[in-house]
């Protein structure tokens, strides 16, 4: 059942390619932004816990690998069943504590072992691999859990936070400096500093920050509601108000 429905859709995308004038026009390029936002909103059914939204959401997702992998096929680069060939292969040959004779004791060793043969691959550099369009915390999250596989890494916590310690040092002395260039290579190193000491905390930094933002957003949202509640405009109000609804809207968010 599940193959054969999945043929239907398969041939729905290719007929939607022969026949709407839109469809006919994508190229790899043209849904290249379209591709990363359903990547962000399947994300967001799951920070959400919305199995429904997640479902559908996964759905449009499924839609542009099919899509990229028609255009690739027109084009004769590659075929769908290039796609899943390529996939089970790779899913194979990184696993060969499942489907080899190699011996693992826990995660750990999984993850240095994928990064390992990821290498014997091809790859030159730990550090290939990791897309520059990765916001930037994920992406330096990524690129030190890579090297902390080869032992490149702090080994306590409280190494990584000295470090971090050492650039709020530095960033202050740069801002008395006055250097705007050298400030923001300090706060980059800062930030740096703390992506690095999440690893050690099990804290994904992108995924706190993103759920900081949205309690931020929760909280002011809430203080605009009850300032309009009250008959007041927030453009007008003082930020002595303003704090005193932040600290009610913290019981309640």
């Amino acid at each position: 059942m599940a193959n054969s429905e999945f043929m239907k859709f398969v041939e729905i995308t290719k007929r939607l390619r022969k026949e709407c004038p839109w469809d006919k026009e994508q190229t790899h390029a043209s849904i290249r932004h379209s591709l990363i936002e359903e990547v962000y909103e399947v994300v967001e059914a799951i920070d959400q816990n919305d199995s429904e939204e997640l479902k559908n959401e996964l759905g449009d997702l499924l839609l542009h690998i099919i899509f990229h992998a028609n255009i690739a096929e027109e084009e004769k680069t590659f075929t769908l069943k290039d796609v899943i060939d390529g996939i089970s292969r790779k899913l194979i040959r990184r696993h060969p504590h499942i489907y080899g004779e190699v011996k693992v004791d826990g995660s750990e060793t999984v993850k240095q072992n994928w990064e390992r043969l990821k290498m014997e691959e091809g790859r030159e550099s730990l550090m290939d691999g990791v897309p520059k369009e990765l916001p930037a915390l994920l992406r330096a999250h990524r690129l030190t859990d890579r090297a902390s596989t080869v032992g490149f890494d702090w080994e306590k916590k409280e190494e990584a936070w000295k470090k971090v310690e050492e650039e709020m040092r530095e960033l202050h002395h740069a801002i008395e400096r006055g250097r705007q260039e050298e400030v923001e290579g300090e706060f980059g190193d800062l930030l740096f500093g703390l992506v690095n000491y999440a690893r050690f905390i099990n804290v994904n930094p992108e995924i706190a920050l993103r759920q900081t933002v949205e309690k931020f957003i929760a909280r002011f949202q809430y203080i605009e509601r009850r300032l309009k509640e009250m008959g007041k405009d927030i453009h007008s109000s003082s930020l002595e108000e303003m704090d005193t609804l932040w600290e009610e809207a913290k019981t309640r968010t």
